[in-house]
């Protein structure tokens, strides 16, 4: 095939298959997969949540993974030049620079929110929570925060020089190295806080919210949901999943390793769940309407460390565990966010990687700023009048939201009908000898997963709450 010949020689590859896991993995495993999974899962219902997460990731999110794993693998670059192998002097290109914009993008303001998750770590760790029992002292906490502009930029650059760092030290030495070291940290720190959590009085309340489904709650409404929060949770749209395929040897069965991805990001998710629940319930919350993304964490979380038993340390431990959880979730993201411009610059550029990872690096950095003054820092990325939101927010929309589906989207298109089935499942058939399987990836990937992106994209305009009203209407 073109894509092998044309390869760029020393771009590296994964030491081991167990390398490779944990580090999709960690791409995958977020924020979003210890806060909005979370309060997605309380917004919509509870467990009948949880039951149409765990199939729209089986049936939506694992074939879109497959497909970018596939291409990735096949040739050998990053998403940009993956393309221009399969497909030569077609605009298909596009798609790949669509991902390697999102995923700067994405990093600029990323990276300043993860960097809150440090000054929280910060704060729990001294006691700054202890007494804290109402919703709005914590949130005149969080407030004071993230109007901090000069404090918000420095936890930015720290987080950003952490990511450039583990980046310029390449795939087996950088990349590898660091997921073998902070995913089995990251699972033991959330093992632990889901052992604490349960132990406390009042959890069962929590645990049957979360695990005891009632089917009335399960509406339409909940199974976009659901399928929305499996595809955003695994890291696809942006090719990080292309990116990390490239560096993957000819035996490895890639069914196989995704479905351990897919599976690792899904248990990391379901645990926060076992550690969130239980918690707000022994504390008196009310489970079903707890806030959504940041206000959960930062808003709502600090006034129960105070209900903690063995105060006051009961809540330090328990706050600085948790933040320093979040913290190495964000990081293992940061990584792959910055690996997916770094790939095209080493192979389409033929910069070193050191060169690639410090410059994309940089301007991560500097796009960063007017995101880390968006929540009181400057009045001119804090007012409303960037698409109607602060620039944090437009940029979230733009790019971690309508960026990532289109992306999606697309090379789903492109896996099914442009490229084709015939030589994806050539390659899937690398390491995978089930025709079944194949050919029920190939349904999945041509007609299920492109109409239920479509869904979630209609959901994301607005296109879908406007249909309903005029029906109701």
């Amino acid at each position: 095939m073109q894509g092998e010949k044309q390869t760029v020689e020393g771009r590296g590859e994964w030491r081991s298959r167990v390398g490779f896991i944990l580090a999709a993995a960690g791409s995958a495993i977020g924020l979003g997969n210890i806060w909005r999974f979370p309060a997605e899962t309380a917004r919509h219902g509870g467990a009948a949540f949880l039951v149409v997460y765990l199939g729209a990731v089986l049936l939506v999110g694992l074939p879109v993974m497959v497909a970018e794993l596939a291409i990735g693998r096949r040739t050998r670059r990053n998403p940009v030049g993956a393309f221009l192998v399969l497909k030569e002097r077609t605009p298909w290109w596009l798609v790949g620079a669509l991902g390697v914009v999102t995923g700067v993008a994405i990093l600029s303001f990323y990276s300043v929110v993860a960097g809150w998750t440090v000054g929280y770590l910060i704060k729990a760790a001294r006691g700054d929570f202890t007494g804290v029992t109402s919703a709005d002292q914590a949130g005149e906490i969080f407030t004071a925060t993230v109007a901090n502009g000069s404090w918000n930029m420095i936890l930015h650059a720290l987080f950003m020089v952490l990511t450039m760092v583990i980046v310029v030290g390449g795939i087996k030495k950088g990349i590898e190295l660091a997921s073998r070291i902070m995913m089995p940290v990251l699972l033991t720190l959330l093992a632990g806080l889901v052992v604490f959590s349960i132990s406390l009085p009042g959890a069962e309340a929590g645990l049957r919210f979360y695990l005891q489904p009632d089917w009335s709650l399960l509406t339409p409404t909940v199974v976009i949901a659901g399928v929305g929060q499996a595809f955003f949770s695994l890291s696809l749209g942006m090719g990080a999943m292309i990116t990390y395929g490239s560096y993957l040897g000819r035996r490895e069965n890639l069914l196989t390793s995704a479905a351990w991805v897919a599976g690792m990001d899904t248990c990391i998710a379901f645990l926060a769940g076992l550690v969130i629940f239980p918690a707000f319930a022994a504390a008196g919350a009310d489970l079903a309407n707890l806030p959504s993304g940041a206000g959960l964490i930062f808003t709502v979380l600090p006034t129960i460390f105070s209900s903690m038993p063995w105060q006051p340390w009961g809540g330090v431990i328990f706050g600085s565990v948790f933040f320093l959880l979040l913290s190495l979730a964000a990081l293992t993201s940061t990584i792959s966010l910055l690996e997916v411009g770094v790939s095209w610059a080493v192979d389409e550029l033929r910069w070193t990687r050191r060169k690639a990872s410090l410059l994309l690096g940089a301007a991560s950095f500097v796009l960063g700023i007017p995101a880390a003054l968006a929540n009181g820092g400057s009045d001119l990325f804090t007012r409303q009048h960037w698409l109607g939101m602060d620039f944090m927010s437009a940029m979230s929309t733009v790019f971690g939201t309508y960026s990532l589906t289109i992306g999606a989207l697309l090379i789903c298109v492109f896996a099914g009908w442009v490229w084709g089935v015939k030589p994806a499942l050539a390659e899937l058939g690398d390491g995978c000898t089930s025709p079944f399987v194949m050919r029920f990836w190939s349904l999945l990937v041509r007609y299920v997963c492109p109409l239920a992106i479509l869904i979630i994209l209609a959901q994301s305009l607005g296109a879908i709450e406007a249909l309903m009203g005029l029906f109701q209407g």
